[in-house]
C-alpha cells in the first residue's frame, strides 16, 4: 500500500488529542465526529490529519 493515508496508530491518536488547542467539550465532539466518518467510510482515517479522532 504505497501513497495511501497513514494507518491508525494509538500513539498518534493520543498525540493528536494532547496537541489540540480546543477545550475538552469541542475536542471530544470533534473526535466523535471524525471517528464516525471513519466508521461510515470503513476507512483508517477521516481525512482531517492532526485532528482528535483521526
Amino acid at each position: 500500500m504505497s501513497g495511501g493515508a497513514p494507518r491508525p496508530d494509538l500513539a498518534a491518536a493520543r498525540a493528536n488529542w494532547r496537541r489540540s488547542p480546543l477545550p475538552f467539550g469541542p475536542r471530544l465532539r470533534l473526535a466523535l465526529r471524525n471517528n464516525w466518518r471513519k466508521l461510515r467510510a470503513r476507512a483508517g482515517c477521516c481525512g482531517d490529519y492532526g485532528q482528535p479522532g483521526c
